[in-house]
């Protein structure tokens, strides 16, 4: 700890607590001890690593169980906002993706659906709902519609691997998407199946993919829980 830096000591232990988590020499589930210890063996003030440690609890870093202590869980996860799909960001993060298929079936296009896949409001789409877990811990409920009949579209597949390598096996060669990104406060519902307290933030996205022809393949408007989950982006300096 710098105690000549303007930075306060409590945001120093923060940073050096998550940089110990992302490194791997905090694993997921070990304990850091509780405050009275961490503060003796660091010549800190109880208050100071209860600021420290709170901060990394509001980030989902962190967990305070009762009867256990402070444990460190799984780190954020942080992909990149590229045409990818959930499935193989987490899988070639090591976060050992596995999925619940909540609904899949056929069912009229909304007048929102038939917009974003181009088809006849009325008509026939797939409709595919899944959670998506990581090490056990839910983190995204996912929400596709797809034109009827695009592929076959198993469900027990679906719980073994993405609908991108789907739609990929399948011969439909993925091209370009647009998408957007937000927030807003989860519901009831979705809090529960994503073990967050109602009104919880959740990040919100919705993506039209398209094929190399042009065609509307999927549309698909998904929630990730914003204490486990975040977009990336890379930003270039225009010329």
């Amino acid at each position: 700890m710098d105690r000549t830096s303007p930075v306060p000591l409590y945001f120093q232990l923060a940073q050096q607590l998550e940089a110990a988590i992302e490194r791997g020499t905090l694993t997921p589930g070990s304990l850091l001890g509780n405050e009275i210890e961490l503060a003796g063996r660091l010549g800190l003030s109880r208050p100071t690593v209860r600021q420290a440690i709170q901060s990394l609890v509001d980030k989902g870093l962190l967990v305070r169980r009762r009867g256990v202590g402070t444990q460190v869980v799984h780190s954020q996860v942080k992909r990149p906002l590229e045409l990818s799909s959930l499935y193989d960001d987490l899988e070639a993060a090591g976060q050992r993706p596995a999925t619940i298929v909540l609904r899949n079936a056929i069912e009229p296009a909304s007048a929102e659906v038939a917009a974003a896949l181009g088809v006849v409001e009325g008509g026939n789409v797939q409709l595919v709902e899944r959670l998506r877990y990581a090490h056990g811990e839910p983190m995204a409920m996912l929400r596709n519609h797809l034109p009827a009949g695009l592929f076959d579209c198993d469900t027990e597949r679906l719980e073994a691997t993405g609908l991108y390598r789907m739609m990929r096996a399948a011969g439909i060669t993925l091209h370009s998407a647009r998408q957007s990104v937000g927030a807003r406060a989860a519901t009831s519902l979705e809090a529960e199946l994503l073990t967050e307290q109602t009104g919880a933030p959740v990040l919100t996205m919705e993506r039209v993919t398209f094929d190399d022809t042009g065609r509307a393949v999927e549309f698909g408007s998904h929630l990730y829980r914003a204490s486990r989950y975040a977009f990336e982006f890379q930003l270039l300096v225009r010329p």
